[in-house]
C-alpha cells in the first residue's frame, strides 16, 4: 500500500478532536458537580468512612433544603432501614409516594422500597399488598421474590408454590427444589390430619418437581405406614439409599421399628450394618447399637462400636464406647467409667449438632429448612464433628 501525504494531516486533526471532546466532558462534569449540594459530598464521605449516623444527618439537611430531591429520599430511607429505624424509613418512602409529580418509574421504586420497609418491620399484610401492586412493573421479579419470602414466613405453601412457579416463568431461575419442599410441607400437614390419600398425591407432585427429594420419599413411607402397609413403607424407606446414602441415618429408626413390626429384626440389623459399612454415621451407630444390644448382647454391641471407632475416630464414638463398656464393667471400674463418660458426654453435646452449610446455624435436630437463613436442604445429615473428621 502506497503512503499518502494527506494521512499526516489527519493525525493532528484527530488529536485535536479528541482534546476538544475531553474538554467538553470535563466542563460538563464540573458544571454538574457544582449544582450538587455540599451536603451530598459530606454524606457520601461519611458513608465511605463507615459513619452512617453522620451520613444520615448530612442527607437530612439536603432533603430540608431541597424536598424535591427524590434520590436523596431513597438514600435516606435505605439508611434508616439498614439501621433498623424502619418507622422513619416508612415515612420517607410514603412521603415520596404522596408526591403527585413523581415519575412512574420512581413511583414503582418508592413502592418497592416501602414494601421492603414493611417486610423488615414484620408487617407482612402491608408488604404483601404493596408487592402485589408491583408484579407487573419493572420491579416484578424482585416483588415476586419478596412475595415468596412472605408466603414462606406465613406458611402459605400453596401460594408459595404459585409464586415460585411465577418466578420460574419470568426466567428468574429454577425453583423446582423449593417447590418440592412446599409440596412436602402440605403433605406433612395432610398426614397429621390423617388425610393419607391427599398426602400421597402431594408427595407424588413433590417427586415430580424434584426426583432427588429425600424428604418426599421418607414421607411416602410414613403415609404407607399410616395406612398399615408396613412392607410397602420398608421398601420405600430403603429407596433413600439410592437418592443419598448419608440420609439413610434419617430413616434408620423407622427401618428398625418396621422390621420389628414384621417380625424380622435381624434382617433390619443386617441392613443397617451394611449401610454403616458404606457410610459411617453417629446417628446410624446409635440405632444399630441399641438393636445389636437387644438381639446379640453387650459384647456384640461393644465390638460394633470399637470397629466403628477405629474407622472413624470421634468423641461421639468414644462416648458410645464408654456406654458399651459400662454394660458389663465390674463394680470397681463402673464408677470411674461413669465419671469419664459424664465428662466426655458433656463435651460431645456441643459437637452433636447439625450445621447449616450456608449460614452456619447449629441445631440439635435435623431441619429441612434452616431456622437461621431459611434456606432449604442446607443441612448435611451428619453431625458437626463427623463433618470435621471427614474434612
Amino acid at each position: 500500500m502506497e503512503f499518502e501525504f494527506w494521512m499526516l494531516l489527519g493525525i493532528p486533526l484527530f488529536f485535536s478532536l479528541g482534546w476538544i471532546a475531553a474538554r467538553v466532558d470535563i466542563r460538563q462534569l464540573v458544571s454538574e458537580s457544582r449544582t450538587l449540594p455540599r451536603g451530598y459530598f459530606k454524606g457520601l464521605n461519611f458513608l465511605l468512612n463507615e459513619q452512617p449516623d453522620k451520613a444520615i444527618d448530612a442527607f437530612i439537611e439536603i432533603v430540608k433544603l431541597d424536598p424535591e430531591t427524590a434520590d436523596m429520599h431513597f438514600a435516606l430511607g435505605n439508611l434508616f432501614r439498614r439501621r433498623g429505624e424502619v418507622e422513619r424509613a416508612i415515612r420517607v418512602h410514603q412521603n415520596l409516594l404522596a408526591r403527585p409529580d413523581l415519575p412512574l418509574d420512581q413511583q414503582h421504586h418508592a413502592g418497592y422500597e416501602l414494601g421492603m420497609d414493611y417486610l423488615k418491620a414484620g408487617l407482612l399484610d402491608r408488604a404483601e399488598e404493596t408487592f402485589n401492586g408491583l408484579v407487573d412493573s419493572q420491579y416484578g421479579v424482585q416483588a415476586q421474590r419478596a412475595l415468596l419470602e412472605i408466603y414462606q414466613r406465613e406458611k402459605e405453601w400453596k401460594r408459595a408454590i404459585t409464586a415460585a412457579q411465577g418466578l420460574q416463568a419470568s426466567g428468574a431461575g429454577t425453583r423446582q427444589k423449593e417447590i418440592a419442599q412446599f409440596y412436602c410441607e402440605l403433605a406433612q400437614d395432610a398426614l397429621v390430619h390423617l388425610h393419607t390419600d391427599e398426602a400421597m398425591e402431594l408427595l407424588d407432585q413433590a417427586l415430580h418437581s424434584d426426583r432427588t427429594n429425600v424428604r418426599a420419599t421418607i414421607l411416602i413411607g410414613d403415609v404407607q405406614l399410616a395406612k398399615g402397609d408396613v412392607e410397602g413403607a420398608l421398601m420405600t424407606w430403603r429407596r433413600v439409599e439410592q437418592q443419598s446414602v448419608p440420609h439413610v441415618a434419617l430413616v434408620a429408626t423407622r427401618l428398625m421399628d418396621g422390621y420389628r413390626k414384621v417380625g424380622r429384626p435381624q434382617e433390619g440389623v443386617n441392613l443397617l450394618r451394611s449401610y454403616l459399612a458404606e457410610a459411617s454415621s453417629i446417628d446410624l451407630i446409635e440405632v444399630v447399637f441399641k438393636a445389636v444390644t437387644e438381639l446379640d448382647g453387650a459384647q456384640a454391641a461393644k465390638d460394633l462400636v470399637v470397629e466403628e471407632l477405629r474407622r472413624t475416630p470421634t468423641l461421639l464414638g468414644l462416648d458410645k464406647l464408654l456406654e458399651a463398656r459400662m454394660m458389663d464393667a465390674p463394680p470397681e471400674l463402673f464408677d470411674e467409667l461413669s465419671m469419664v463418660k459424664n465428662l466426655v458426654h458433656g463435651y460431645t453435646q456441643k459437637l452433636a449438632r447439625y450445621q447449616c452449610s450456608h449460614c452456619g446455624f447449629k441445631a440439635r435436630q435435623f431441619y429441612w429448612q434452616c431456622p437461621g437463613c431459611s434456606r432449604w436442604d442446607s443441612y448435611p445429615p451428619r453431625r458437626t464433628e463427623e463433618l470435621n473428621v471427614m474434612n
